[in-house]
């Protein structure tokens, strides 16, 4: 019998007390048991990820972390204070926690500057964006400074979905969003949003300018694996870059399982993308830990690729 893989889960979150008050009525609309788990960075978390088969998390804040604050050097101290105390938690359990910084990207400067910090002074191992910053999306030019910052490091950015912007909501989802909210957010708005900034940042040229840029995206690819072959051939009748769609997505991004455990996505998507940019995450606590690492165990590949796709290729890239 095969020994059991690493297991490491990366697309795991938490929620700062401080930040849950910046943004206040959020608590509101989550069950008291999320919030239990989302908070806590210690016995809790480490006892499901016991029960589960769960070596290690890389912790991320939840949506909607910085990037919906208009205060920008609020935003600035309050990722510093977040981070600082995520890294405390990673520093307490050294063999069970990772971490992914917040960033302060109403301020792109300032946020890659948090970005080095956090990964040259508290060990981080990347940073996590959720959805747009304040209605922007990542690819503009003023943010520019975050990516290049990644490429010195050597470290991915997580493009993690947020709620649609407003006016999105009122054109695309408005009549359904009452009786089932859902469709909001990873039932269908979660991927259209997030899938249009991957396709935006191919589009911009962005990887061209930093050819060692990585990006991660979850949920296996946020539909992009599905829809690859389809966007470069439509984006190839009046885009001729030096590199196609398609040949920029299989260099720069990885994708993750965070929940989206389904066999036949998982190969679709190892065939479009490959084995070794597909990491295992739960989404935790949004999703369970124990149905993730159980379709884990039964996924149809050999021991040599679950072991990859468990833990390996994700110390790989993060450099565990």
């Amino acid at each position: 019998m095969a020994a059991k893989p690493f297991v490491i889960a990366l697309e795991e979150h938490f929620q700062d007390p401080e930040v849950g008050a910046t943004y206040g009525p959020l608590d509101a609309n989550r069950a008291p048991p999320l919030v239990q788990r989302l908070e806590d960075l210690g016995e809790l978390r480490i006892k499901e990820m016991d029960a589960a088969g769960i070596d290690l998390q890389v912790i991320s804040h939840s949506a909607p972390a910085m990037q919906k604050m208009t205060d920008a050097e609020a935003a600035v101290h309050l990722a510093r204070r977040a981070n600082d105390r995520l890294a405390e938690a990673v520093r307490a359990h050294p063999t069970r926690f990772a971490g992914f910084a917040a960033l302060p990207t109403p301020d792109p400067k300032a946020a890659a500057d948090e970005l080095e910090r956090a990964v040259t002074k508290l060990g981080f191992k990347g940073a996590m964006i959720h959805g747009l910053t304040n209605g922007r999306f990542h690819d503009e030019r003023e943010f520019w400074p975050i990516f290049e910052r990644a490429q010195a490091l050597d470290v991915p950015i997580y493009f993690h979905p947020s709620v649609p912007a407003q006016p999105v909501i009122d054109t695309y989802y408005q009549t359904y969003v009452d009786a089932v909210p859902g469709i909001l957010r990873a039932a269908w708005g979660f991927t259209v949003e997030t899938a249009t900034q991957g396709v935006r940042l191919v589009l911009s040229g962005v990887f061209d300018a930093y050819p060692g840029l990585k990006v991660i995206f979850g949920h296996l690819g946020e539909g992009l694996p599905f829809y690859a072959w389809r966007i470069n051939m439509a984006l190839e009748r009046d885009w001729k870059p030096s590199r196609s769609f398609r040949e920029v997505f299989a260099q720069h991004f990885y994708v993750t399982t965070s929940g989206f455990w389904s066999d036949p996505a998982l190969l679709c998507t190892i065939q479009e993308l490959g084995l070794d940019r597909i990491m295992f995450s739960v989404d935790w606590p949004f999703a369970p830990n124990q149905p993730a690492t159980e379709w884990l165990n039964g996924v149809p590949l050999c021991a040599e690729d679950r072991a990859k796709l468990a833990g390996g290729n994700a110390k790989k890239l993060l450099k565990l």
